[in-house]
């Protein structure tokens, strides 16, 4: 009986110690981008993403495919609306842009877009979740962008 009790009263202090938690934080899209272990701690130290007010759109929060690429959109993540904008090649313009679903299927067309430089699309009826936005070319070329909605 005593080694029981023994026993039980190591088997307590063992797990009463146990105040180690693992902490994971996560992306937009809910991938796994972080795992903490945290040893006797009593708060989670999340750290919040600082959120900055936007008054005006300016060239440097415009994201590119590449540096020296023509096309720039933003915000992404998006909440309510993205912003595309390109620059106009003779001969080369953007004919229409889509939207896609990840089952790929046809959110929005817009089109007649030779003369246009820039295009907004409304996300704010749209779930939360992945898009593909393309962009298609009077010579037959596309590109593609991932887009999140949150």
């Amino acid at each position: 009986m005593n080694k029981i009790l023994t026993f039980l009263l190591f088997l307590y202090c063992c797990i009463a110690q146990a105040q180690d938690r693992i902490t994971f934080s996560y992306d937009d899209a809910g991938n796994q981008t972080q795992r903490l272990l945290c040893i006797n701690c009593t708060t989670s130290k999340m750290t919040e993403e600082k959120i900055r007010e936007i008054t005006a759109l300016e060239d440097e929060d415009l994201q590119k495919f590449f540096p020296e690429d023509l096309i720039s959109y933003y915000p992404n993540p998006v909440k309510e609306e993205l912003y595309l904008q390109w620059e106009l090649i003779e001969g080369n313009t953007v004919s229409s842009i889509q939207l896609y679903d990840l089952n790929g299927r046809v959110l929005g067309t817009f089109s007649n877009l030779d003369k246009k430089n820039n295009q907004n699309i409304a996300f704010q009826n749209y779930p939360t979740g992945m898009y593909a936005v393309i962009l298609f070319y009077k010579n037959g070329e596309q590109k593609s962008i991932k887009i999140v909605k949150k």
